[in-house]
């Protein structure tokens, strides 16, 4: 039977900036919550959240001699927090609920259920930051383009699972990291990398340096920020190779973006392609292909499907 898609949804990063920075702080309250709760596992994978075919998830954490849930509805707009002994308590997501006010009704509803948590209330990644608890600025919840960009992760993780599927080496699953909310697939090399330089706004060097510990080639995607203001799909690669910033990749409207450091294909042109699986996973498998030729990485035994 032959793959069938629907259009993709159009996404605007510049009209609903708000919504995206509102939404953006309330994963990142989510989030946090797991960093207290389970180990440490590498790159930081384990405090990630992922995609499902309502929103975005936890998975399963585990406090005292109690398993919970946290997940993100973006089809009901709600977050529902389930327990192993089947209790649910729900907070409605919409239009005027502040960070603040998100932050206290996450945090008394789990202590209501006896789940303690302690969560650094400083945002990560973001410039000057207003702590959760007294950030009442970040409000906005326009509900359809929250299922928008729903459509779009769900499109982006089909896609990226399929490209996963092609790396016999280490290769991260595909999650959405919260720091700056997209979705990204990381391959390694199995080398390991100079360190990294840090600086990350408030985010520990030691952090960053964990994560870029061995040479990696990472893609991704996110609604956009101020510094790219539209939704997008990027590929990049650490340490960067020579030839990277002249390198030719596929398709034609991708290009290397010099500020960020990353090759970058908008969303809109993979929204607009008659085929747009395909012109995504083009430009997954370009430059990759490319960046890991110029780095020298050795192809033959890190690439192909195991079966």
């Amino acid at each position: 039977m032959p793959y069938l898609m629907k259009p993709l949804p159009k996404l605007s990063y510049r009209n609903h900036a708000e919504t995206y920075q509102t939404l953006l702080l309330w994963t990142q309250i989510i989030g946090k919550i797991k960093l207290d709760k389970l180990p440490w596992i590498n790159h930081s994978w384990h405090v990630t959240l992922h995609v499902t075919s309502r929103g975005l998830t936890t998975q399963t954490m585990r406090c005292d001699d109690q398993y919970f849930q946290i997940d993100f509805d973006f089809i009901n707009h709600q977050l529902e927090i389930t327990t192993d002994s089947g209790e649910v308590e729900i907070i409605e997501l919409k239009d005027g609920l502040s960070v603040a006010d998100f932050y206290t009704a996450v945090k008394s509803t789990l202590e209501e259920l006896g789940i303690n948590v302690k969560i650094y209330t400083t945002p990560n990644e973001l410039e000057d930051p207003i702590p959760f608890d007294k950030d009442h600025t970040h409000k906005s919840y326009h509900k359809e383009e929250v299922e928008r960009f729903h459509k779009a992760l769900l499109f982006t993780q089909d896609v990226f699972t399929e490209f996963r599927a092609h790396f016999k080496g280490k290769v991260s699953p595909v999650h959405f990291f919260w720091g700056a909310a997209d979705l990204a697939v990381t391959r390694f090399s199995g080398r390991e990398a100079p360190k990294h330089p840090g600086g990350v706004p408030n985010l520990p060097d030691e952090v960053a340096q964990e994560a870029y510990s061995h040479e990696v080639s990472s893609a991704g995607f996110w609604p956009g920020d101020e510094s790219l203001p539209e939704a997008a799909f990027y590929s990049y690669i650490y340490p960067e190779p020579e030839g990277c910033k002249t390198a030719k990749v596929k398709p034609s409207e991708a290009y290397y973006h010099h500020d960020l450091g990353e090759f970058v294909l908008p969303y809109e042109a993979v929204r607009k392609a008659d085929h747009p699986r395909k012109v995504l996973l083009d430009f997954l498998h370009s430059t990759y292909e490319k960046v890991s030729q110029l780095a020298n990485w050795d192809k033959e035994n890190l690439e192909g499907k195991s079966f």
